[in-house]
């Protein structure tokens, strides 16, 4: 078995239908051609040039040996990550089939891997740091080699992906070999952040972090204390006492296992009993795939990781100095890769 990742594209665009077709695609836009005809990178090179004029000579040489890898080399039995950007997590798939071509797909659909989901939605968190340094390689397609990787793999799907259940020691990389493998400074910020708050606000402090970035917001709360809440974690509202609107009704999951369609109804049924005009769900564990299809956009809010994230670096510099204090973070400015 090889181990493999491929990016959905540089937004992470592409996930969705990957993850919809149980398949990975080549994603170069307008490379409408069977790349099973051609019998070296360099043939893979001269097509690229007629395709891509304009692209310097070598990012052509990078993606020809990526489309290479992903057209020649992946084969049956082989591992594929894929990780996401629309949230921190991992799927993992298995190789059922060889690189297939098909001229009438639709841009950049031409060219796919099928597969059947081994591993769905595993949380960033669950892989040791340096296997997420190996993830986060700035390529498109990439095998993954260092560090045992692909035994690691194997035990943790034994132990269906929890995390520390690769059964090695967390490994500590060099300079060197970090610069080499990992290029995406914010992802691997966005990593070492998760990982804080997962031991540092676990059950009711999860609550006590979203109360602080609520008030940071401008909202008067009231939170509820450890224990049996009804189904309501924190209250919020607006105006000089709270009794303006909107006036939301909070309930805050801390596990690591997605959330349940019928949680939902019972923050719908917590917001009537406290007259809430809205709802905030925030469960780090992230959703089943059918709730953000079922719940209502102009009554619940839905967060998972990304959107703490977000709402967190937005008011951090107003958040209570208790809560900095158990957060530490500072800002940085860095250049992105313009390839």
């Amino acid at each position: 078995m090889a181990l493999w990742m491929i990016r959905a594209g540089r937004r992470g665009e592409y996930a969705e239908k990957f993850i919809k077709d149980h398949c990975f695609y080549i994603t170069w836009s307008d490379l409408n051609c069977d790349l099973a005809g051609f019998h070296s990178r360099d043939e893979i090179k001269h097509k690229l040039r007629e395709i891509y004029p304009d692209v310097k000579t070598n990012t052509i040489r990078i993606w020809a040996s990526q489309i290479w890898m992903g057209s020649h080399e992946i084969s049956v039995g082989d591992w594929v990550i894929l990780p996401l950007k629309t949230q921190p997590t991992i799927w993992i798939g298995e190789v059922v089939q060889g690189y297939q071509f098909d001229p009438a797909a639709a841009s950049p659909y031409f060219h796919r891997i099928p597969v059947k989901w081994i591993g769905e939605n595993i949380p960033r968190s669950n892989f040791a740091q340096d296997l997420l340094f190996s993830f986060g390689a700035s390529l498109t397609i990439c095998r993954i080699s260092r560090n045992n990787a692909e035994e690691r793999l194997r035990n943790m799907e034994k132990s269906r992906w929890a995390a520390g259940s690769d059964g090695y020691v967390t490994m500590d990389l060099s300079a060197d070999e970090t610069e080499e493998t990992f290029q995406d400074v914010e992802e691997l910020a966005r990593d070492q952040i998760i990982r804080l708050i997962g031991s540092r606000f676990k059950g009711h402090e999860l609550a006590r972090l979203v109360n602080g970035i609520l008030a940071a917001q401008g909202y008067h709360t009231f939170m509820s204390p450890p224990g049996p809440d009804g189904g309501v974690d924190i209250l919020a509202g607006t105006g000089s006492l709270g009794f303006g609107e909107p006036r939301l009704c909070v309930q805050v999951k801390s596990q690591d296992t997605p959330v349940e369609l019928k949680e939902i109804k019972a923050l719908k049924g917590a917001m009537q009993d406290s007259q809430a005009t809205q709802g905030l769900f925030v469960s780090w564990g992230g959703y089943k795939s059918s709730i953000k299809e079922q719940s209502s956009f102009f009554s619940v809010r839905l967060w998972g990781k990304n959107e703490l994230l977000a709402a967190l670096f937005q008011t951090y510099e107003k958040l209570d100095p208790e809560l900095r204090a158990d957060l530490p973070l500072k800002q940085i400015w860095t250049l992105t890769d313009e390839e």
